[in-house]
């Protein structure tokens, strides 16, 4: 399991190098797409391995100065499940890519590059070692890894709004980076070591530093208040870079990094819950009232993820107060909305591949010419409104169940879960009022107009609308 892990972290990179050869010439697409593949059967073959051995969790120490661990490799129920939806959605943005990038594309008739697929590779690579980083030096290299390819990737089309928009994000997720350095230092300075595992044993002063360092680090890479502003912007890059780094990979890896030291740190000081629900709830509400005018659908999701992401903040801070349910709850809505989110957005880009447009009063009678998007718009919505039998569902009830479970301890805590149910209400009929506006009717002149979609994008979508129902059986299986 250890080679084969440290294969499937290595093999995008050396891929991302090979992309850029004369080597492989005008075949870079097709390259980039097969070593993606390859590392996600990896990725698959590494969580059958683990379950295979019983289940248990294993640390493999890696690179170490003299005692001092600095990369190892943890795998167990947690690293496995989000690994596996990273490095595979990051196969399936490589596929659609090659259909995309084209000159037929309506919105943006541009040839892929290679330095797109480079960057995408890398980013793989780079939240594959992150997910399976054992400890806080290791999670902070490839945190740093992402961001740098995130600026590459959010300002690839070059235009003066995508550079603007690449900056403004590397400058604030790098800001968040300052909690993750503090953090991992001030871990060094308690413990003499950079393990995760070893936050378990800090003082709760020690723990409260930590986490807080992390928590920073956690809201700059998931869009939380006060560092959210670079999300939305950074829909300027090409949908399929919306659809992973905004979706499925950039924005969890802040969720997964606070989820990690969550799981790791024991019992934790209470004042990490209320400080994470507290700001989580102001995000929710921030992120909700925000998407309510937006006409660019991009922008419309970007707010959506910013508010999805919130109640994943809110599992992991109500996990503080002992709740096993509210911590489950919050992993299986990582891997839930990383499958639901992206087709989000890749029905968006589809309907600007297809129609040339992305704003939502020009789209209107989608299922009468396109039935295959107008079916992906129709399951993304139900599936993030939370409707059966959907994975989105599946997140948030027991999420709202351990909510109201901890509230009869906390009671503090209740008018802040019926505060997020109701904002899950209002998402449902806002988003179902969407799909009406769009989908349903006689079709506008540029949905009449549509070009058909190549195959490639097709087959994603299909296999991100099968997804949208059954990851939360796959993740609800798996964490049982």
């Amino acid at each position: 399991m250890e080679s084969l892990t440290l294969i499937t972290i290595i093999l995008p990179f050396l891929g991302a190098f090979v992309t850029g050869l004369p080597v492989v010439r005008d075949k870079f697409a097709k390259f980039a797409t097969l070593v993606a593949l390859i590392s996600s059967v990896g990725v698959l073959l590494i969580a059958l391995s683990w379950h295979a051995n019983g289940r248990i969790p294993v640390t493999y120490d890696i690179i170490s100065f003299g005692h001092i661990v600095i990369w190892g490799i943890t795998l167990d129920e947690v690293s496995t499940l989000i690994g596996f939806a990273v490095v595979v959605l990051g196969f399936l943005i490589c596929l659609y890519s090659c259909g995309y990038l084209t000159e037929q594309n309506k919105e943006h008739p541009h040839a892929g590059k290679p330095r797109f697929y480079a960057f995408l590779l890398i980013f793989i690579g780079a939240m594959a070692g992150l997910v399976f980083s054992s400890t806080l030096i290791g999670q902070l290299f490839f945190f740093e890894i992402t961001g740098a390819c995130s600026w590459g990737l959010i300002s690839y089309y070059q235009t003066p709004k995508a550079k603007a928009a690449a900056m403004k994000a590397l400058i604030l997720t790098h800001i968040g980076a300052l909690g993750l350095y503090f953090a991992a230092a001030y871990l060094f300075s308690q413990s003499g070591t950079f393990s995760i595992a070893t936050l378990a044993t800090l003082s709760p002063d020690a723990k409260i530093c930590v986490l807080l360092g992390i928590m920073l680090a956690a809201w700059g890479k998931s869009a939380q208040m006060p560092l959210q502003i670079w999300l939305p912007n950074a829909m300027e890059a090409p949908t399929p870079v919306s659809a992973y780094l905004h979706a499925a990979s950039m924005v969890k890896v802040g969720v997964y990094i606070f989820a990690r030291a969550v799981y790791s740190a024991g019992e934790i000081p209470e004042i990490i819950g209320v400080i994470g629900l507290i700001m989580a709830m102001i995000t929710l509400i921030y992120g909700f009232f925000m998407y309510l005018p937006q006409h660019d659908l991009k922008r419309l999701l970007a707010y959506s993820t910013i508010t999805q992401l919130a109640y994943i903040f809110i599992g992991l801070s109500l996990a503080v107060f002992n709740s096993k349910l509210a911590f489950i709850a919050a992993i299986v809505y990582i891997f839930n909305h990383a499958f639901a989110k992206s087709l989000f957005f890749l029905v968006a880009g589809a309907l600007s591949y297809s129609t040339g447009t992305r704003l939502m009063p020009r789209l209107q009678g989608i299922m009468r010419t396109m039935p295959l998007i107008g079916t992906g718009f129709g399951v993304a919505t139900l599936a993030i409104a939370g409707v059966p039998p959907f994975n989105g569902f599946f997140s948030k009830f027991p999420l709202f169940a351990a909510g109201f479970e901890v509230s009869q301890e906390y009671a503090w805590v209740m008018p802040l879960i019926i505060l997020a149910l109701i904002e899950s209400i209002a998402t449902f009929v806002w988003l179902l009022y969407k799909f009406g506006q769009c989908v349903i009717g006689e079709p506008s002149q540029d949905v009449l107009d549509a070009q058909t979609l190549p195959k490639s994008m097709a087959i994603v979508l299909i296999v991100l609308m099968v997804m949208s129902v059954l990851s939360s059986a796959i993740a609800a299986w798996w964490l049982s």
